[in-house]
């Protein structure tokens, strides 16, 4: 078991070393490597928040482990290219991105396990999900074929496809389900799509940093951290003017985050340095970094802030 005190760890996601490190959020220490399966890429808390669950790609497999503790609970097998993952708000649905072989996999959920209900063929590289608050729409990127798609989920099939610009990468909806940012890792920037009618309207370009990549919620319902990782910048957005409020250093290549519960902290994955940066908010400043392992893409602690 790993002592934190009272503070859940960090855990960050070691792709090419197939493990994940935990982080001690009280010394900053990395207490244990978990071996999981070839290229760990994103992780999700489970509706009843009693695991946190590791998408191993290539293996085909979910790695369940205890948000609290760091303790392996289970592997899941069968789970083809489980590249990124999201549960529906209404916990229904878990939906799985399988980025190497161009389908989205809709899973029902019962609680304990998930279901296989559909398999969608959606277009080259489906790469980052969002499921608005009504749990009804996904929306996925396709990476190598610059579009976005929604998928109805209650019907199982897809509702449109849009295009968007070079490599998108992740996507946040605001609350209202009116807005979809859309991170352009081939671009220097956001775009901002109207999606409150039948077919998503190009709203607004923002100018971030080039390589805009993933996204993380301040949690005041306001503001949204966009990682650059070509340009080793994190912009704030103030999603309700669509503009960005401030710009933080990244180093070597920031990719997923995450904020703390006090909104007073980024954690960052520097993918080409094998380290976790830890940012102050306030000061606008890197405060530290922890060696990780290779190629550290996601990030999480349940220690979070909320994700609008």
């Amino acid at each position: 078991m790993v002592s934190v005190g009272a503070r859940a760890p960090v855990f960050v996601l070691n792709s090419l070393d197939g493990n994940v490190s935990v982080i001690d959020p009280v010394t900053w220490t990395e207490k244990k490597r978990i071996p999981t399966g070839k290229e760990p890429h994103h992780l999700y808390l489970t509706p009843d928040e009693k695991s946190v669950i590791v998408a191993n790609a290539m293996s085909d497999s979910l790695t369940f482990i205890d948000p609290r503790t760091a303790q392996v609970q289970r592997t899941v097998t069968g789970i083809l290219d489980p590249y990124h993952l999201r549960f529906s708000p209404d916990m229904k649905w878990l939906v799985i991105a399988a980025n190497r072989l161009d389908h989205v996999d809709i899973y029902r959920w019962d609680g304990q396990n998930a279901h296989l209900v559909k398999r969608i063929p959606t277009g080259k590289t489906p790469s980052h999900l969002w499921i608005d608050s009504k749990s009804q729409v996904a929306w996925v990127t396709m990476q190598d074929s610059n579009e976005v798609v929604a998928i109805d989920l209650d019907k199982q099939t897809l509702k449109s496809r849009t295009a968007v610009g070079a490599v998108p990468a992740d996507v946040f909806g605001t609350p209202d389900d009116q807005f979809l940012l859309v991170g352009l890792t081939g671009g220097d920037g956001v775009e901002v799509y109207d999606i409150s009618g039948k077919q998503p309207q190009l709203f607004k370009t923002i100018p971030t940093g080039k390589g805009a990549h993933a996204f993380r919620a301040l949690g005041d319902r306001r503001h949204v951290m966009v990682s650059n990782r070509v340009s080793n910048t994190i912009s704030q957005i103030d999603y309700l003017n669509m503009t960005v409020v401030a710009d933080f250093p990244g180093p070597a290549g920031p990719d997923c985050m995450d904020i703390t519960a006090d909104g007073k902290t980024i954690l960052v994955a520097s993918r080409w340095a094998k380290k976790l940066t830890v940012i102050d908010i306030p000061t606008r400043k890197v405060v530290r970094q922890v060696r990780v392992g290779k190629s550290p893409h996601g990030v999480w602690t349940l220690d979070h802030a909320p994700r609008h």
